[in-house]
């Protein structure tokens, strides 16, 4: 494992550390992988040019299986501390304020053990994160460093770095370098990737306040506005954060919209200044594009990195942390010498499908919500309204091609996290391992070898009459499941033949992890 310390000599310091892993960016993405690789205990670095977390808002929403993540990464509970469940999911709602269509939530346990979506505040979670970061020795965090250059070869790369408040500059060296540094990546512009539009560009105002009284006429969930005058959004965050999102139409002038007065009359049927104070107001453009080329040799990107989608299912955070958790245990992996370097090419081919999926439906979502032309809403309208509204809940793709054998869901998909019958968690039985979750009879044939095998790399074996995974495996037909570190089915069973070659086909990926 690479030294965390390392002596200086050369003409820009070059250091004679080698860490397993450096990231550059420290926001959610950046500060989730370190988590994640500071369990598994490999040297790591964290670049970041800015001096303190960003103080305004920007991310307000994350669903279950990140959730799952943040548990897994030993969080759960501090996240639990600066968040609040959705209660009733989102609605999209016409001009007249009919409800056409429901996004599905709850604040009940969900198929991830927790509630299905969730809402916050970015710098507080920010906070949450490196707080958990300080729990490992292994991980070093450099603030007020910017990267500006990166060099790679067979070996790793070097990373030329310069300290903000000297000027001074260094070099850094890593196996591997993480791109968590958003849209305008410089690891992307290294790595010359080409990023792929899928047709998405379109101004919004992004207007956040923050209630000085209550408001009971406010709803507590979300509501999309789908009004062809003036679409609009509106979000309960967390405490007393609201935020509106509105799109800028013809004619609209950026530097006026963001102006008071104007901000002020854009809200006037909901809110007033006496009621609120303003916190933020800024234009973006909404973006949906993917980056074709998520790894060149030892760079990889991540998140915002490698792919941007517009905010209308609330993907954008979610999309990133899945892309490190998946990242995760296959660095994991290659750095401790169970499998080869091209576990990683897996990185891209499983996750571009899969945030591509939740783009497209965002896009499809966005069209609805952008509707302008009136007599386009009036035949949406009466689309939707032909029968009571639609209720869906957040899709659940399958993985690209990669850690898995099988050609139909449930496998590549993400396994449940049911509760136990000691009243724990799934999860929390499983650790960071690959495991096997069987009937107990079909478990109970397979044979010394595969047993051995089994043990060796530390898989968990859990021959299980719980009600809820025997339920699972009823309704697949099949009789045993075998997980992967991140909780993707890596492959299903009916017989003690398919689970043994399901076992023989995964062996280097699993050694038990302390």
């Amino acid at each position: 494992m690479a030294s965390e310390h390392g002596t200086h000599d050369g003409i820009f310091g070059v250091s004679k550390a080698v860490f397993d892993v450096a990231i550059i960016g420290y926001g959610p993405a950046g500060a989730t992988l370190a988590n994640l690789l500071g369990q598994y205990g490999l040297a790591t670095v964290v670049l970041e040019k800015d001096a303190e977390i960003y103080a305004l808002p920007r991310a307000i929403h994350f669903d279950g299986e990140v959730m799952r993540i943040f548990e897994t990464a030993g969080l759960r509970a501090a996240v639990e501390s600066i968040s609040r469940p959705g209660l009733t999911g989102m609605h999209f709602n016409n001009a007249e304020g009919e409800t056409l269509l429901i996004r599905g939530g709850t604040n009940a346990r969900g198929p991830h053990g927790c509630a299905t979506n969730h809402y916050f505040h970015q710098p507080e979670l920010e906070g949450v994160l490196r707080q958990g970061v300080a729990r490992f020795a292994c991980v070093q965090v450099r603030l007020k460093q910017e990267v500006e250059s990166i060099e790679q070869d067979e070996q790793g790369a070097t990373l030329l770095v310069k300290n903000l408040p000297s000027g001074e500059r260094s070099h850094v060296r890593a196996r591997y370098v993480i791109g968590c540094d958003g849209a305008r990546s410089l690891v992307r512009k290294v790595m010359n990737t080409r990023m792929i539009d899928l047709g998405l560009h379109q101004p919004w105002l992004v207007f956040d306040a923050r209630l000085k009284v209550d408001v009971p006429t406010l709803p507590d969930h979300t509501v999309q506005h789908c009004d062809p005058a003036r679409p609009m959004t509106y979000c309960n965050v967390t405490g007393n954060r609201r935020r509106w999102e509105i799109m800028l139409m013809p004619g609209d002038d950026p530097t006026e919209m963001v102006q008071p007065e104007k901000l002020w009359k854009l809200v006037s049927p909901w809110l007033t200044p006496a009621q609120a104070e303003i916190e933020r107001a800024v234009i973006y453009t909404f973006h949906s594009i993917i980056a074709q080329g998520w790894r060149q040799g030892n760079l990889l990107l991540a998140g915002d990195a490698a792919h941007q989608t517009p905010p209308f299912l609330g993907q954008g955070m979610c999309a990133a942390v899945r892309d490190v958790a998946n990242l995760a245990w296959k660095l994991d992996a290659v750095l401790h010498g169970r499998a080869g370097g091209d576990l990683l090419d897996t990185y891209e081919s499983e996750r571009s499908p899969h945030v591509r999926a939740f783009i497209e439906l965002a896009v499809k979502l966005g069209d609805i919500i952008q509707t302008t032309d009136p007599q386009a809403a009036l035949e949406r309208d009466a689309k939707f309204k032909a029968g009571q509204p639609t209720i869906f809940e957040f899709p659940t793709p399958r993985l690209g091609v990669g850690v898995w054998i099988g050609d139909a869901a449930p496998v590549a998909q993400i396994f449940p996290q049911p509760e136990l019958a000691d009243g724990r968690l799934l999860d929390q039985e499983l650790g960071r391992n690959f495991a096997v979750l069987g009937d107990p009879d079909l478990l109970s044939q397979v044979s010394a070898e595969t047993r051995q095998l089994w043990q060796l790399h530390g898989m968990v074996v859990l021959a299980s009459t719980d009600p809820n995974i025997a339920a699972w495996l009823k309704a697949q037909q099949v009789l045993a499941v075998v997980l992967r570190p991140d909780r993707y089915i890596a492959g299903v069973a009916r017989n003690v033949a398919e689970l043994e070659e399901i076992s023989l086909s995964l062996p280097h990926l699993a050694e038990p992890v302390h």
